[in-house]
């Protein structure tokens, strides 16, 4: 009948809304326009995040008279051609086997979309992309890998074009670029945009981006002052980069002043640890601590222009074209009295804790429309007023308490200093998230930190102990997980204390 021996196999992972069987057709219609005879199956996910919806294809790469036999389903290990949508559905195909070293070409985004679990951990509960890359780099024959998410909304284009772009410019189909073209002139429904998030995708396959990317000159993003700079500048190299962030999202969060403080903290910790580490991780989690979200940083980024051009490219809306931005909020009674002078907030907050008061005020604004812009102005207006505010107090004396147990920490054991540094992952949000963090954080200070730094608890046996009961709590914002660790400690030690 012919002389190939077998099909060239296909599967395409997709979530929902992504338009994978928009893919599908435009590769299966590339094929029959070749004269190749295609065939292709799907089946439905269970959720946009427990299972994506999977299409197999299957591509008889030559010219036949009668048609061959092909399979509905993938083989484990027998797949030519492997397409996520998105970078954790690579990873699921990578375990499930569809992705092996002798046989298969990853095309795969690398964003992410993340799941419940990853958004609602206290500390980061995202999947490690890392893994994903080292993965893909030992399971696949070879991997197209970049943010085919970003590059569609550069282009005005949709990920499933920069997706047949990848792989037109892969070369795993024998099939010229115009016959992937003519499909998507051929559906008719946003031609030119669609063509450009392919055309990008076809140079990136090719290496044609990396290469002007390789030849353009980047210069590194300044700092607007160039006295804080210059302190950067003098900070220990492994500081340096995320000391550099910090100022930038600290000028922006309130002024210069703010800015300088945020430095004069750093230099504190990095007279104490030579080799940087220590300034390293203070100075990441210092800038966050430093701009929590209180109500004024929320009308902040609401308003930013970014965010609206960004809203214009994710959802396609052409010039001049009307469209509303509808923001919901739900402050409560803890952030409304953050705002306050802490003479006026303390008294409420205690009422509102005696009485049991847990009410919020529900509100849509219409971000881009004069009401709600102008509402939102006003708070953003409160900028200024924010360092006479209570919320602005409480965390100044937070995170002064915690900058001096690192450094106390640091004069007798760096590792432990440096577990205190990332107990900071723990306080973050705000309602009872932030309640819930702190309170975590707090009873790991009582229980661990400062037992240890008053010599009531072994140094060289603090920094795991720090390390596991951050960990408990991580795992469970509830604190049931780090009651338990903290209560296995304390039996512990009394046994030691008993056997000695």
């Amino acid at each position: 009948m012919s002389g190939v021996q077998r099909p060239i196999t296909l599967l395409v992972a997709a979530l929902g809304g992504e338009g994978g069987g928009v893919l599908t057709d435009w590769i299966t219609g590339a094929a029959r326009r070749a004269g190749f005879p295609v065939q292709a199956t799907s089946i439905p996910g269970v959720a946009q995040r427990t299972g994506a919806t999977t299409y197999y294809i299957e591509v008889w790469p030559e010219v036949t008279q009668q048609r061959p036999v092909m399979c509905l389903n993938p083989g484990l290990g027998q797949v030519d051609v492997m397409i996520a949508s998105e970078f954790v559905e690579a990873g699921r195909a990578m375990q499930n086997g569809y992705v092996t070293p002798d046989r298969t070409l990853l095309i795969a985004s690398t964003h992410r979309i993340f799941a419940v679990a990853e958004k609602s951990g206290m500390g980061d509960g995202r999947f490690d992309t890392g893994r994903l890359f080292r993965a893909a780099k030992e399971s696949a024959r070879r991997a197209v890998l970049f943010d085919m998410d970003a590059a569609a909304k550069e282009s005005g284009s949709i990920l499933n074009a920069v997706l047949l772009g990848a792989l037109a410019g892969s070369g795993a189909l024998p099939l010229a670029a115009d016959l992937f073209e003519a499909g998507i002139r051929a559906e008719g429904k946003a031609v030119e945009s669609n063509l450009a998030g392919f055309r990008f995708g076809l140079a990136h396959a090719r290496g044609e981006i990396a290469a002007a990317a390789a030849r353009a000159e980047i210069a590194p993003e300044p700092i607007p002052l160039l006295d804080l700079a210059q302190r950067v500048d003098a900070l220990p190299e492994a500081a340096q980069s995320h000391a550099a962030s910090g100022v930038k999202r600290l000028l922006d969060y309130q002024d210069a002043a703010y800015a300088t403080l945020y430095l004069d903290r750093l230099e504190a910790v990095a007279r104490i640890d030579a080799e940087g580490r220590l300034a390293a991780e203070v100075a990441r989690h210092l800038a966050l601590r430093m701009s929590v979200e209180d109500v004024v940083r929320v009308a902040q980024l609401k308003l930013k222009p970014e965010r609206f051009q960004a809203i214009e490219r994710e959802t396609r809306i052409q010039a001049g074209q009307p469209y509303e931005v509808a923001d919901f909020l739900k402050p409560g009674i803890e952030e409304l009295a953050g705002l306050l002078p802490p003479s006026l907030a303390q008294p409420i907050l205690r009422l509102a804790e005696t009485r049991g008061w847990r009410w919020h005020w529900a509100m849509t604004l219409p971000s881009n429309r004069l009401g709600g812009y102008l509402r939102f102005r006003l708070l953003a207006a409160l900028k200024p007023w924010r360092r006479r505010s209570h919320r602005y107090t409480e965390e100044q004396a937070q995170i002064e308490d915690w900058l001096g147990l690192i450094r106390r920490a640091a004069a007798q054991d760096i590792a432990l200093a440096l577990e205190i540094a990332e107990c900071a992952r723990l306080i973050k949000g705000y309602g009872d998230t932030y309640k819930r963090g702190l309170e975590n954080y707090q009873r790991i200070r009582a229980h661990l930190i400062l037992p240890a730094l008053e010599g009531r608890l072994a140094i060289a046996q603090a920094a795991d102990a720090v390390l596991q009961a951050r960990v408990a709590a991580l795992r469970d914002p509830e604190g049931e997980a780090l009651s338990r660790t903290l209560s296995a400690f304390t039996a512990l030690q009394e046994a030691r204390h008993a056997a000695e």
